[in-house]
């Protein structure tokens, strides 16, 4: 038998009894429980630890540690926290370890509690200063014991401090050992808490200063006389006496450290792998390792120690089997109990375990299996390679991957326990040691067990704040906890009275009493209690403890559970009746049971009339005693009372005072007999006598019964084989013949006896004292009461050890014997039960099986031990019974358990468990209307229908119905006929019980309630039956034989709306389908051909019990039908054949013509790989380089702040006012002349012109005044935007002018933006609010694009995403370059937008030229170009390779430069895109390229500047290579599609122009990596800068959106990306020119439109509906977009879990950026603009502003008006300029 089985024996099952139900159904089930002692703490607890001398209690919670007595009151507490402390900080108590990051007050939760006795200290570790632990004094822990680090240390290191997890929700585990040297040390276990776990803080990768060097379990030093070594590894080297595991793999071991304990000399720790959990719940994941500890003598040499790494093993825990398995570990207790075998205590250890759904379950192991598992793997390890172990290679010291032959090396009992240093370790068992669970039940948290009286005893505690304490399957209890808190893991008993249990929950510590035996008051209710704690103390005569009962350890005297009842002491008094005309002095007296030896005691008899007489103890036979007692004086007595002839006279034997039993004797008077009856009573002389006749041979059957007649006073006796008077006998024998058996009924009964058997035969005694009757070995008592003279006997059959089978055997006044022919058998059944739970109402069926269900005389189910199950049926191995209603609600496991005989259970098998659930509630019923005839099925909707077994639907008055369950949230009945239309209620019976609709109604999702709260009632309305009838009424329909067959049939007027399915049509026995329905009709259609004999077929419809024929079909024969019918045939025949013939050829040919597209489609897809993997290989050596130059010169071409925003701001500047008022300016150096940054009027100072006067820069400072003011900047924005003319541009260009205006108080221009937005939000709620921001159509929209601009510049743009942004625009111009680019069209054999595809198949070849730039000064360059490049495209290339350096503005333009090609020797010539040597083709003039001139590979050239004096190289101009040689009109240009007709034309002949499109997919696959980097810098958050702004925006949007109840989650997504992704990031995208000074080509302008369209699809939330016709931009980044979305969503994610920010923390960052910027730009000009909209809608301005009652109150318009008077009256009228352009006048003066 495994050991899991066998502790199922051993230990009886587990039930839970409320203790408030108990106590008012069972008083006798009482608790058994009872605090004794509380201790409330107002903080969460956390660990405690009872000294076992002094019986204090050290408790340790969040931020305090209390020294408690043993009545928990308070002695000292001393708090511990919080404390000024950072995660990712040092110790402070490290020297020397300074911390930068900010610390605040931090809770210290206790990590670890544990008490050293022999040192006087005890160690308290928390959370705070990294696990850093502490010695206090046991005596008073308010002082420190060893201030450690000693004060002046220096030598001190980080894993001396960093001991415990320094996490609240990270675990710890640890114990004090003594090694044999006598040294003290510690073992800790403590869960990871570095980088990658949950508890490192977020953002921080690099700093981890607590765990990277700190192991998961060690061993440290704990003697505090050498404090140099204290909480030291205390070995060398020091790694082998810790277990780390190995950072890349601590991902996968996710240790959670549950409890460590000592057994023997090894130290376990039970824990749990996190990593695995999810993954597999039919997986354990739970662990027990063991480690050895140096507590015995030493080993030979003296100075080695025991290393952990050595015999460190680890093997899995499964409780439970075939997938019902309890994988995590929560709580363990080892335990010796009584193994039942008779081979004294054995170790156990015990352990609840639970899983997903908090079911959990009790298992236990045997201590002996788990040495044994070990030994066996350690051998499988060094004899021959096992799957069963394996080396643990995830940690550091781990010697090897797997187990390595040790050929025949033979491992001693030592190295097999503990391991040595030449074996492979640590080890781990692959197989885990399995375990039957003994207990199940939901919430299940902690654990302990106790042996008491060779009893195991079974405390579990709870998540609901429940002590359970569990014995036999028919005593167990529970306790309720103060709070229903849950109970934590460690409970513990008291070191010196294991009568009390200590125990923790969350805010308590109790201290509980195990028993409350003072409840019971007799020694049958003691003892049959079941309470293993409690027993009877027989000299005091009350039910306690052992240890409180004061004669405890005298003999006998106190009589425990294991004894039974029967040991209870009770007396046998003799006489028991005693005549008062008799002379007896002394009365004996029997003591049976269990009492003491009463020799030497004072025993006396206490008659109970306050008279007692002292007893003389003869005899002492162990449980039995005699004893006399002198009688009372006659004159004591009482008198007997009138019309009565006898008195009872109790008698209680009093030891030492106390009485110990009672019993009574009978006193009577015979006069009083004689006259009371006179018939049977002998009278006294001188009175006549009365005298009874009788005759002995009347009824006599046997010898016994002619004897038997003597306890009637007959004198008759047995001879010559009659009943005979004795007078009449000369020879009697009074010895029957032995007795005979002929029936025994039943013929087996249970082990435990109880039984009533009743034996049937002759000759079995005349008196029932003298026949005994037994069972083989075991006696069977026989009941006197139902004893029939010699022919019939009850007895009840005793207690058996084993199932057997033997004769009962009689023996009538022990000589002579009978035996039974038949055998009577002692069984075990054993049960299992289905189903295991059902509603509280009761009424479940609940079939039990197992085998001699019948045993025995009398049986019954019993729920919970006081409730019944009804049995309806039983039979040997089946029993089914309607379980009775719960009577509480609780949800817990009952037990339900067989009895035989009334005997309550006492083993497991008889056990099983049930749970009740709550009851299945009822929402509605549908439809709600009935016809009379019935049958019409009804639905019932609700839930918890899987506990229903069966259904009935009561119509009041009307009938009942059965119904179908459809669980779990559907019945259907069928409703029964009616007589009459009426409105009736109905009821529904649940397994047999009335359903009052006492549950909550449930409504499924989408139904509404339709009715009032029913009360368990439901209304049904009876209607007329419905109506059918044909199409014309007719009631004979002629049909063809084999022809289609459709009916069409109506329906009369009715409210019943029937559905199609409820009503069914059968033409004869052929049923018609139903293909068509409505209100009015249907139609129903019968395809096959109809065949009757008859020639008639009813036509028959049936709804429900309804049923009507309404029609005939008649069948008549066509034999012209036949005819057509075969030519029809033939014709179809042919047409196949004809048919197959085609499709034969048609697909011969397809196959060959697919063969071949296939081969061209491999062909195509290998050049497509081959291409990609070559251009991403060249790519990347490119990159790499412009990295390198990037990194050494002057790095990525930034433009200033200044100018991003101008540009940023300003995107469509008027073209006039540009070359008016943006002038390139220039300067020479030795590369010739440069450009200089362009110069915005707005960055420049602003004076007036002069014909403006002096009033007007006052009006000018009065207006922005104004606009500094709330009231007034609101009105006049709202005011502007209303006017129709005011245009979108006018918009735009208003927001940006004011974003400059305003730029030196962005704190106040956001709140502006602020209450703008609230407008919009409103106006947006009120219509549809994901439609908000999508466009800039409004002023705010666009002051929201240029508040994002200036917060993300520097925290982002230039920060994180310039770079990747940068290196992707170079990888698009490098992969550009590297293939055909047609001059003219600019389109290109590589690129990402379909439009630029250069559709024709061109060869290009890459060949490398030498350059030299005149007057460059730098060396020449080799410079790679194409083939097919034109001269202007070489110059490019040769500029970008000298000029790639410097920002774009200082490049010359290919136009300004000459190149000269030395061709050979001296002779050299300048290239030109158009010369005298250009071709002419069709009226169209060719450009010249490297091939026209045959340029050979390395050739040299020169460039240098043209001789142009008035060259102006502006960045105001178009630098798209545009051509300008001067043509004759009907002259066009040529470059790649010279020969484009016939190219075509001949090219088409193989393939369509749009196989080219693959050629994106080559490009898409190429740059990718590129993409990747810069949506990732995009899309997350630099922990260095945070986006503080976005975080700032987005809560408001979301405190917006709660303020309007707005909870769609879509919405707010919506919003977050219309004002961040879609504003900002799109914009810059498609605008690189924002960020960079560099050229952005109309070409790299498409590609980027590509990626900016790929990155609002990501930013999407509605999926993609991609299909074949489909745009290629969209479809050529389909794949990725799933995996861009993901990022999205994280990164919204990321930005809502950071921390919120303040007003105050915003605006000092706004403060912050106005004033690094504050002199930027020319912020009068802007003032001067928005004046000018001002002027124009003067009067519109002017109306909004009386019209607000706040700008009213402040005189706002008067102030406005001042303005335009100050201005109007000193400035000339100006000529208007576009939108959007800034005025001229008052531009920068030159």
């Amino acid at each position: 038998m495994p050991p899991s089985e066998k502790i199922v024996v051993l230990i009886f099952g587990v039930l839970v009894l409320e203790s408030s139900w108990n106590a008012q159904h069972s008083p006798w089930l009482a608790s058994a429980l009872q605090i004794q002692q509380a201790f409330a703490s107002p903080n969460q607890t956390n660990n405690f630890v009872v000294d076992e001398v002094s019986r204090k209690v050290y408790l340790a919670t969040v931020n305090m540690v209390y020294q408690l007595n043993r009545t928990l009151s308070v002695e000292v507490e001393k708090r511990t926290g919080p404390v000024e402390d950072n995660l990712l900080c040092h110790a402070p108590q490290l020297p020397q370890a300074p911390c930068e990051h900010p610390k605040s007050l931090t809770d210290n939760f206790n990590k670890l509690l544990e008490l050293d006795r022999e040192q006087g200290v005890l160690v308290v570790c928390g959370s705070v200063y990294q696990g850093f632990c502490e010695l206090r004094k046991m005596e008073n822990i308010s002082q420190i014991a060893v201030e450690f680090p000693p004060q002046g240390e220096k030598t001190v290191f980080p894993s001396m401090l960093n001991i415990a997890a320094n996490h609240p929700n990270a675990s710890t585990v640890g114990l004090i050992f003594r090694s044999h040297g006598g040294n003290t040390r510690l073992l800790v276990g403590a869960t990871y808490t570095g980088v990658g776990t949950t508890f490192f803080p977020k953002n921080h990768s690099k700093e981890d200063l607590r765990f990277e060097n700190t192991p998961e379990i060690a061993i440290r030093s704990l003697n505090i006389s050498d404090l140099s070594r204290l909480f030291t590894y205390d070995i060398n080297p020091s790694e082998d006496n810790v277990f780390k595991i190995k950072q890349e793999v601590k991902q996968k071991n996710k240790l959670n450290f549950v409890h460590a304990f000592i057994q023997k000399t090894y130290s376990y720790i039970a824990i749990n792998n996190d990593a695995k959990m999810g993954h597999k719940e039919s997986q354990p994941n739970s662990i027990l390792a063991r480690i050895c500890l140096d507590t015995e003598n030493p080993r030979k040499s003296t100075s080695e120690s025991r290393k952990l790494t050595e015999s460190f093993i680890q093997m899995p825990l499964q409780c439970g089997y075939n997938g019902n398995i309890y994988n995590r570990l929560l709580s363990v207790h080892p335990a010796e109990i009584h193994s039942g075998t008779g081979e004294g205590l054995e170790s156990y250890l015990f352990g609840v375990f639970t899983k997903s759904d908090r079911k959990s379950a009790l298992c236990a192991f045997r201590f002996s299996d788990i040495e044994e598992e070990i030994r066996q793997g350690r051998r499988n390890c060094s004899n021959s390679p096992s799957s069963e172990v394996q080396v643990l290679d995830s940690v550091i010291q781990g010697s090897g991957a797997a187990c390595v032959h040790k050929g025949n090396l033979v491992l001693q009992p030592e190295q097999l326990d503990c391991g040595a240093a030449h074996l492979q370790h640590p080890l781990a068992l692959q197989r885990p040691l399995r375990a039957t669970p003994l207990f199940e039940s939901l919430g299940l948290s902690s654990v302990a067990v106790d042996d008491v009286h060779h009893h195991t005893v079974v405390f579990l505690g709870t998540s609901t704040g429940r002590l359970r304490k569990n014995l036999t399957v028919a005593n167990q209890w529970a306790l309720k906890l103060p709070g229903g808190e849950s109970v934590h893991h460690i409970m513990t008993f008291d070191p010196i009275d294991r009568n009390y249990l200590y125990l923790m929950t969350s805010h308590h510590l109790l201290r509980v009493k195990v028993a409350t035996c003072s409840q019971y008051r007799t020694c049958s209710d003691c003892l049959g209690a079941g309470d293993a704690h409690c027993g009877w103390c027989t000299l005091e005569s009350r039910c306690s403890i052992q240890r409180e009962c004061a004669w405890g350890p005298l003999a006998r005297s106190w009589i425990g559970m294991g004894e039974g009842p029967q040991q209870c002491p009770s007396m046998t008094l003799t006489p028991p009746e005693i005549s008062l005309s008799t002379d007896i002095k002394d009365v004996g007296i029997l003591i049976n049971g269990s009492v003491p030896d009463l020799v030497g005691s004072r025993v006396e008899c206490d008659y109970g009339l306050g008279v007692a007489t002292a007893a003389t103890v003869h005899l002492d036979y162990g449980p039995a005693q005699i004893q006399t007692c002198p009688l009372l004086p006659r004159e004591r007595y009482p008198n007997i009372p009138p019309g009565r002839d006898h008195l009872t006279v109790p008698v209680a034997i009093k030891v030492n005072g106390t009485s110990v039993v009672s019993g009574s004797f009978v006193i009577y008077d015979c006069e009083r007999t004689g006259a009371i009856h006179p018939k049977t009573a002998p009278l006294p002389p001188p009175l006549s006598l009365s005298v009874e006749v009788y005759n002995c041979e009347v009824g006599i059957g046997d010898c016994s019964q002619c004897w038997g007649r003597e306890n009637l006073g007959h004198l008759c006796g047995w001879c010559d084989n009659s009943c005979r008077p004795r007078n009449d006998c000369q020879y009697m024998n009074s010895q029957c013949p032995d007795p005979e058996i002929t029936k025994i009924s039943p013929r087996s009964g249970p082990l435990e006896g109880g039984t009533l058997l009743t034996v049937q035969g002759r000759n079995m005694g005349h008196r029932a004292e003298v026949v005994e009757v037994s069972i083989g070995m075991f006696p069977c008592t026989i009941i006197p009461d139902q004893y029939t003279v010699s022919v019939e006997l009850v007895c009840v059959t005793g207690q058996a050890v084993d199932p057997t089978s033997d004769f009962v055997r009689i023996t009538v006044i022990q000589k002579a014997m009978g035996v039974s022919k038949e055998v009577f058998s002692y069984l075990v059944s054993l049960l299992s039960m289905e189903p295991r739970k059902g509603s509280r109402s009761g009424g479940t069926r609940v079939t039990i099986k197992g085998e001699h269900l019948d045993t025995g005389s009398q049986i019954r189910v019993k729920v919970n031990g006081t409730q019944e199950c009804t049995i309806l049926t039983l039979t040997e191995d089946t029993i089914e019974c309607t379980m009775p209603a719960a009577l509480h609600t609780h949800t817990e496991a009952v037990s339900v358990c067989v009895e035989f005989e009334y005997i309550p259970c006492q083993r497991s098998e008889l056990l099983t468990q049930y749970i009740y659930e709550k009851n299945p509630s009822i929402s509605y019923i549908k439809p709600r209307q009935s016809y009379l005839s019935g049958g019409r099925t009804i639905t019932v909707t609700g839930q918890g229908f899987d506990l229903v077994q069966s259904v009935t639907m009561e119509v009041l008055d009307i009938g009942q119905a059965a119904c179908k369950v459809q669980p779990p949230s559907m019945i259907t009945c069928p409703s029964p006929t009616s007589s009459q239309s009426q409105q009736a209620t109905v009821e529904f019976f649940l397994n047999g019980v009335l359903y009052t609709g006492d549950s909550p109604v449930f409504y499924g999702p989408g139904q509404e309630e339709e009715e009032e709260p029913h009360g368990g009632h439901f209304l049904l309305e009876y209607v007329e039956d419905p109506q059918f009838f044909t199409a014309n009424k007719e009631k004979l329909i002629k049909h063809h034989p084999g022809e289609p067959l459709t009916l069409i049939i109506n329906k009369g007027p009715s409210n019943l709306e029937l559905a199609p399915e409820e009503y069914s049509v059968m033409i004869g026995s052929y049923p018609c389908d139903i293909s068509f329905h409505n209100d009015q009709l249907f139609h129903c259609s019968i395809n096959g051909s109809l065949g009757s004999s008859e020639g008639e077929l009813p036509v028959t419809v049936q709804v429900g019990n309804f049923q009507r024929i309404i029609a005939k079909v008649q069948l008549g024969g066509s034999e012209l039908a036949i005819v057509v019918s075969i030519v029809v045939c033939c014709v179809l025949l042919l047409l196949c054949t004809v048919a197959l013939v085609v499709y034969c050829t048609k697909s011969r040919r397809a196959e060959r013509y697919w063969q071949k597209t296939l081969l061209q489609m491999e062909e195509m897809e290998s050049q497509i790989r081959e291409e990609i993997r070559k251009g991403f290989a060249e790519l990347q050596t490119d990159m790499t380089d412009l990295t390198k130059e990037l990194n050494s010169s002057q790095g990525i071409p930034f433009l200033e702040y200044k100018q991003f925003v101008t540009r940023t701001f300003f995107p469509k500047m008027c073209s006039d006012y540009e070359r008016s008022l943006v002038q390139p300016v220039y300067e020479n150096n030795a590369l010739g002349p440069r450009a200089l940054p362009e110069t915005h009027p707005l960055l420049q100072d602003w004076q007036p012109s002069n014909t403006a006067k002096p009033n007007m820069e006052e009006g000018i400072t009065l207006f922005s005044t104004l606009l500094n003011n709330k009231h007034f900047l609101v009105t006049f924005v709202h005011a502007l935007e209303q006017q129709k003319d005011f245009a979108v541009r006018d918009r735009c260009s208003l927001a940006s002018l004011l974003t400059i205006a305003l730029h030196g108080k962005l704190e106040y221009y956001t709140s502006i933006m602020k209450d703008l937005l609230v407008d919009l939000i409103d106006a947006s709620a009120a219509k549809n609010p994901k439609l908000m921001l999508r466009r800039t159509e409004s002023v705010v929209e666009k002051m929201l694009t240029n508040w994002m601009s200036i917060c993300m510049y520097r925290s982002t743009v230039n920060v994180t995403v310039g770079e990747p942004f940068f290196l992707l625009l170079c990888a698009i111009k490098q992969q550009i370059n590297k293939g055909s680019i047609d001059a003219i069209t600019g389109k290109a054999r590589y690129t990402l937008n379909e439009e630029w595809l250069l559709r024709e198949n061109i060869e290009a070849k890459p060949q490398n030229i030498n350059v030299s730039f005149q007057g460059c000064g730098m060396d020449s360059l080799a410079v790679r170009v194409m083939n097919t490049d034109t001269i202007c495209q070489v110059k490019d290339k040769i500029l970008d390779a000298f000029y790639k350096n410097l920002p774009f503005s200082q490049w010359p333009q290919a136009e300004d430069v000459d190149l000269e090609w030395f061709a050979s020797g001296s002779n050299s010539r300048i290239l030109q895109d158009l010369d005298n040597t250009s071709v002419m083709e069709d009226g169209r003039k060719k450009l010249n390229t490297v091939t026209h001139y045959q340029i050979p590979e390395g050739a040299s050239f020169a460039m240098s500047m043209k001789d142009k004096r008035d060259n102006t190289l502006g960045r105001g101009r178009s630098h798209t290579h545009t051509h300008t040689h001067t043509l004759s009109p009907c002259h066009t240009l040529l470059h790649l599609f010279e020969n484009k007709k016939s190219h075509r034309q001949s090219h088409r002949k193989k393939v369509l122009p749009e196989i080219y499109l693959t050629r994106l997919l080559s490009t898409k696959g190429t740059l990718q990596k590129f993409l990747d980097d810069l949506f990732q810098a995009i899309l997350s958050i630099p922990a260095e800068r945070p986006p503080l702004a976005i975080k700032y925006f987005f809560d408001f949007l979301e405190e917006q959106a709660d303020k309007r109840g707005i909870t769609d989650p879509d919405t707010l997504h919506i919003w977050k990306t219309n004002s961040l992704p879609l504003r900002f990031w799109v914009n810059i995208l498609k605008n690189p020119q924002f960020v960079f000074d560099i050229d952005k080509t109309d070409h790299m302008d498409a590609c980027l439109s590509v990626i900016a369209q790929a990155f609002i699809d990501a930013c999407s939330i509605s999926d993609l509906q991609l299909g074949k016709d489909s745009p290629t931009n969209k479809l050529l980044y389909a794949k990725e977009i799933p995996e861009y979305k993901k990022r999205v969503q994280c990164y919204y994610k990321q930005i809502q879990e950071m921390a919120p920010l303040s007003e105050q923390e915003m605006n000092a960052h706004l403060a912050e950026e106005s004033r690094k910027y504050r002199n930027e730009f020319n912020t009068n000009l802007a003032l001067t603009e928005i004046y000018k909209y001002a002027k124009k809608y003067r009067n519109q301005v002017v109306s909004a502003l009386e019209s607000n009652p706040t700008a009213k109150r402040t005189q706002l318009h008067h102030k406005f008006e001042q303005v335009i008077a100050l201005v109007e009256d000193n400035i000339y009228e100006f000529q208007p300029i576009p939108p959007g352009c800034l005025h001229p006048t008052w531009g920068p003066r030159t």
